[in-house]
């Protein structure tokens, strides 16, 4: 059954990591809904551990730019901004992580929390999505350091809020810098390599013994799904929001972090830590 396991848990990291409506809430979920024998510190290491995959989805998917990004950054001073950008903005993310990690998984994976993160982060997206377009950024090149800073610092949220989204948090943070939506997407792409990339090889470092309680085949089984799926969700979500908005995430949010609600006060759905 491990393999089985592993196998969903890389299908739901893969759709749901790039996505506005959280990854790590639903693997949580997931985990719960299951019933995944594993110990709570196996779980947490491995749900971090295939974010590689999806990660590797990022840079599969876009390496002709990186590799054209590579080749001049040495002169090219927009795209030096842009890596020196992209660096300052997952510092937060990491020193909050390294920091306080363990607490906040020991208190607050939880059922309960993640939906209410869903329900939160689905009103906030209706109303940014409800204002007026104000975007004045189009172009990665031109984000700037700054509003690569208090994206960053936005991001933190997910965080510090399990359920609350990585994507949604920086999506978010972008459009507020004036980011247009497909901008926002695509740096909240790129972000995560630095950010997820780094947390998923740390834990995979730290915890080389608890994966190794399920089997390495079994940690591959959910990297690898988690890396397909997620390469075909990304070319989605890009086509997706050239012609559409986030409300309908914000509907998906708020709905099912209802329904998580319901499910966890009628005693369907234990909300101990996992």
């Amino acid at each position: 059954m491990d393999a089985i396991y592993a196998l969903v848990y890389g299908v739901v990291e893969g759709v749901t990591e790039f996505l506005p409506i959280s990854s790590t809430g639903h693997l949580i979920v997931t985990g719960h809904l299951m019933g995944v024998p594993w110990t709570k510190e196996v779980k947490d290491t491995f749900e971090v551990v295939i974010q590689g995959g999806a990660i590797l989805a990022v840079v599969a998917y876009y390496w002709r730019d990186l590799l054209g990004q590579a080749r001049v950054v040495g002169h090219d001073k927009q795209v030096q901004q842009l890596w020196l950008g992209l660096v300052i903005a997952c510092l937060p993310a990491a020193a909050l992580g390294f920091a306080f990690s363990d607490e906040i998984k020991h208190y607050l994976f939880r059922p309960s929390v993640v939906a209410w993160a869903l329900i939160v982060g689905g009103v906030i997206i209706w109303w940014l999505e409800s204002r007026r377009d104000t975007s004045q950024v189009h172009r990665l090149e031109d984000i700037g350091v700054r509003r690569a800073a208090l994206i960053g610092a936005v991001q933190c949220l997910a965080l510090l809020w399990p359920g609350f989204s990585r994507s949604a948090s920086s999506i978010l943070g972008g459009m507020l810098m004036g980011l247009d939506r497909e901008t926002a997407t695509k740096f909240s792409f790129y972000l995560g390599i630095p950010t997820l990339g780094g947390a998923a090889l740390v834990d995979f470092i730290k915890s080389r013994d608890l994966l190794g309680e399920i089997g390495y085949g079994t940690v591959a089984i959910g990297a690898v799904s988690s890396f397909a799926v997620a390469y075909l969700a990304i070319g989605w979500l890009l086509r997706f929001v050239a012609t559409n908005n986030f409300k309908g995430f914000a509907v998906y949010r708020v709905v099912v972090g209802a329904l998580i609600l319901v499910l966890v006060y009628t005693g369907h759905l234990s909300n101990a830590g996992v």
